[in-house]
């Protein structure tokens, strides 16, 4: 890097959260010393802003939240920018996953995650144990925890705004037919899909992804795209690493996110990556 970016927009899942599903307080930490030395730091993740608070250790702050791949984006209170599925789209898309079958979590604004009662039989059943071995184990226990606590049952759909749709498989075959029956309906309604493991897609307002939620927080702090940082590792990070001015895949990211970077961590996730990196490239 040939100069020190003004700001840097880090993803969660495989990046600064490690398999267990934590941040570390070490990267806490570079995160408290990157912003006192000025430079603005702020998460970009496919998460929804109300499961955030659990992940991250006491105290953890930064200059704003960019959730559910570009859906929303929060700094502090303050709603910065929001988008919602329309309640069309979300009563055809539930009718489907129910024909095929497909585990869903549908986050509305402001309120619990919800999947309907009646579908609550073959929901729970994707994630019967044991794990499968291709699933990664954050998204297991985090699929275990949806199901024991977070997930609201209800009989019907009540609110009508919705940050995004997320689909599970437990086998890669069944979660792929259903990216194919999600393809067919783009056809006939516009909206935009994302994966962040081989087990999962999600759905989002069309054209809307972690770019377009930078390119709006961006503005939001009159900052330009040339002077950022992306640190990520799936493919629901691609637009933002191609977006931003320096890209960084994890070292344990996909090889295809690794082809389209500047540069790569020497760790892992769940080695502090994200901690060595920053505190190397900033000789903090």
């Amino acid at each position: 890097m040939t100069c020190k970016p003004k700001a840097i927009f880090l993803d969660m899942d495989g990046t600064i959260l490690n398999h267990q599903n934590k941040v570390s307080i070490h990267t806490k930490e570079i995160i408290d010393d990157l912003r006192n030395q000025g430079i603005f730091v702020f998460v970009a993740t496919g998460r929804a802003v109300d499961e955030i608070e659990e992940l991250v250790p006491e105290g953890f702050r930064v200059d704003g939240f960019i959730t559910s791949n570009g859906m929303a984006g929060y700094v502090g209170k303050e709603v910065v920018f929001k988008h919602s599925l329309s309640l069309e789209l979300v009563e055809i898309i539930i009718e489907k996953a129910r024909e095929n079958k497909v585990y869903y979590e549908l986050f509305p604004y402001g309120t619990s995650r919800v999947t309907l009662k009646q579908d609550k039989q073959y929901v729970e059943d994707e994630i019967r144990d044991p794990k499968p071995d291709s699933v990664g184990i954050n998204e297991w226990l985090s699929r275990k925890q949806a199901i024991k606590e977070e997930i609201d049952w209800k009989d019907s759909i009540e609110a009508n705004e919705f940050s995004k749709f997320y689909f599970f498989a437990r086998t890669k075959e069944h979660i792929n037919s259903w990216k194919h029956e999600l393809d067919a309906l783009k056809q006939e309604i516009d909206f935009t899909t994302s994966i962040s493991s081989d087990h999962n897609v999600e759905v989002m307002v069309a054209n809307v992804n972690k770019a377009t939620g930078i390119k709006q927080m961006l503005q939001h702090f009159d900052l330009s795209e040339d002077e950022t940082m992306a640190i990520g590792d799936s493919d629901n990070d691609l637009p933002m690493l191609q977006f931003v001015g320096y890209a960084v895949a994890m070292k344990n990211a996909q090889d295809r996110v690794k082809e389209i970077v500047h540069d790569v961590t020497e760790f892992t996730c769940d080695e502090d990556g994200v901690y060595h990196y920053l505190k190397s490239k900033f000789k903090l």
